[in-house]
């Protein structure tokens, strides 16, 4: 499933650039030309935003901090063209997550952003199927019954889940399971999706992890 990103842009031209970039760079999109729209459209399903700083009708950083009081937790990355530090501190101190002087390369937003998607991991609580998987508690229950999962079973589930039966390749599935960097041979993964499978099935769930041979693996 492609991110959802809500995309806060005054400037219709820039907007328009921004959305079309996005969604050619795999992300799907949500515009708003203002921070009252943001506000209204800041939901839990999207998977971040990008705030332009100077909006019409507000500071970008105050309404980054109303969507923060709001309960919104997904990342945010500010858009200006202000350059101090004391700027860029100012955003951070807002909630916001990134932030990107313009004028700037559109291949380094999408960068930042699958970045920060990344490192927010999976939302607080995702449903699939009968399988409701909680971040918070890091817990996965199958119609109302706890399911025990190792942390490393946790993230590949959660992966698999965030994908909504679409194929994730294996290397994604590396990436969501273990810590940048780490060595992680074919048979090791193999191994915890095996584990994976039969934990589903002991539930009783109607969902399994399938295999596409030579691509990845899906949730079906």
């Amino acid at each position: 499933m492609r991110p959802r990103i809500l995309v806060v842009e005054d400037d219709h031209a820039l907007r328009d650039v921004l959305l079309r970039g996005l969604r050619d760079e795999d992300f799907d999109t949500v515009p708003a030309p203002d921070g009252a729209t943001a506000l209204r459209l800041a939901t839990a399903d999207l998977a971040a935003a990008v705030l332009d700083v100077g909006l019409p009708d507000a500071d970008g950083r105050d309404v980054c901090q109303a969507m923060r009081a709001n309960g919104f937790l997904a990342p945010v990355v500010f858009l200006t063209a202000h350059h101090r530090l004391t700027d860029r501190l100012s955003g951070f101190s807002a909630g916001g997550d990134d932030y990107l002087p313009k004028p700037f390369h559109l291949a380094e937003l999408a960068a930042r952003l699958r970045a920060a998607v990344r490192r927010a991991g999976p939302r607080p609580v995702t449903a699939t199927g009968d399988l409701v998987l909680d971040a918070v508690r890091h817990s996965l229950t199958v119609r109302g019954a706890g399911v025990d999962l190792t942390p490393t079973e946790f993230r590949l589930l959660a992966a698999l889940m965030a994908a909504s039966g679409d194929i994730v390749r294996r290397r994604e599935l590396v990436r969501a399971g273990w810590p940048e960097g780490a060595h992680v041979s074919d048979n090791t993964l193999d191994q915890y999706l095996t584990r994976l499978r039969r934990k589903l099935r002991d539930s009783g769930s109607e969902l399994t992890v399938t295999t596409a041979r030579g691509i990845g693996h899906r949730l079906s």
